[in-house]
């Protein structure tokens, strides 16, 4: 086994607030750079990411040198970000007017300028999907040719420490390990009473707890959700009998000519305090207060999300809730930070695994699949 004392760089590409970076860092790895084009979430990541530099504006205009002056010259030891992938169908070709292929190819040509020990890649369920096998078969050739073993998993951030149903797909590559391994999963479940049970920040401050943008401003909105009890909500026409038993409450829906007979998403959906969340949205009018008649507050939402109650974020509401919403768990940061670390500790005497075949695509979605949607079983 090699150890090491020196914390693992890395920079964050489509950072926004920096959720994973947040992560990372708590695990003991250092951040340098966060990229991405959205300014409020920029300065949110620079506030709360103080030793790192950040570049606001597009990726496509990053050049090789502006980035080794962000960086300070600084060995970087993984890149990590959620390009957008669904783009990049086959290697060396996809569609070029593609914006999605665009992105994804900027994400690569950082991690061959800066050649790091590992990538992170995050992104949806749903890249996983027999649709997008051919965008999972480039992806994995592309980085093999590189030198990189690569391994998937879907990964759902309750069984991490996050009081949160949210899953996402999770890519590890190494250049220096021949086997990748993920966190593994936490016997204990949190839940939304563990996350606001305590909501002041180290100096005893509650920061972005907007209790009047909470409010809800309509009165028959605020007559209805009186009626919901914690947990509760109304997707089916037996909750909307059971819980608006007036004609002044009732939704005026055709149950009957719903798709399914029920509306796609939960409407005025309460909390529950023995559960963890749903997974939290980029607008505050998805889900409601457990117990007090209201939406939840900013801060609410980024302690569901994990974020340190020190966490700051900037800008208007809207642009506070969409950075909460978009951003990846800290929770699940965490740990995939201990896992690159584990690996780091645990690594080969080479200093870089060798490029390996070519590995035929039947064989890489076959062997994926097989393990990609444990969710519930420890990886290692």
């Amino acid at each position: 086994m090699t150890k090491t004392n020196t914390p693992l760089n890395f920079i964050d590409v489509f950072s926004g607030a920096g959720g994973l970076s947040c992560g990372l860092e708590q695990a003991g790895m250092r951040c340098l750079l966060g990229i991405d084009m959205d300014k409020n979430a920029i300065e949110t990541f620079k506030a709360n990411h103080r030793y790192a530099n950040t570049y606001c504006g597009s990726v496509l205009e990053l050049s090789e040198k502006k980035l080794k002056e962000l960086i300070k010259g600084q060995t970087v030891h993984a890149v990590v970000g959620g390009p957008p992938c669904q783009g990049f169908s086959t290697v060396g070709l996809g569609d070029p007017n593609d914006t999605r292929n665009t992105l994804f190819r900027e994400f690569v040509r950082l991690v061959k300028i800066t050649n790091p020990y590992y990538v992170i890649i995050e992104n949806v369920t749903g890249l996983l999907a027999k649709k997008n096998e051919k965008t999972l078969q480039a992806i994995f050739s592309l980085f093999h040719k590189m030198g990189y073993t690569l391994d998937v998993q879907v990964m759902s951030a309750e069984l991490y420490g996050v009081p949160e149903r949210r899953r996402r797909t999770i890519i590890i590559g190494s250049r220096l390990n021949e086997k990748i391994v993920f966190p593994k999963t936490q016997a204990k479940i949190l839940t939304v009473g563990d996350a606001l049970k305590n909501l002041k920040a180290k100096d005893g401050k509650v920061y972005n707890h907007d209790l009047t943008g909470a409010a809800i401003k309509k009165p028959l909105e605020l007559e209805r959700i009186k009626c919901v009890p914690e947990g509760k909500g109304v997707r089916y026409e037996a909750d909307e009998k059971a819980y608006f038993k007036t004609k002044k409450l009732k939704l005026g829906i055709d149950w009957k000519n719903l798709r399914e007979n029920r509306f796609r998403q939960t409407k005025y959906q309460r909390l529950d305090r023995k559960k963890p969340s749903p997974t939290i949205m980029t607008h505050r009018h998805n889900y409601f207060h457990p117990t007090e008649n209201r939406y939840l507050t900013q801060r609410e939402a980024a302690a569901l999300q994990s974020f340190p109650n020190d966490f700051k974020f900037y800008g208007p509401l809207s642009a506070q809730w969409r950075q909460i919403g978009n951003a990846v768990p800290p929770g699940l940061g965490l740990a995939l930070g201990k896992a690159i670390l584990s690996m780091y500790a645990e690594r080969t005497k080479k200093t870089q695994v060798k490029a390996k075949p070519k590995l035929k695509s039947s064989e890489i979605v076959t062997n994926i699949r097989k393990r990609a949607f444990l969710y519930s079983e420890n990886t290692v």
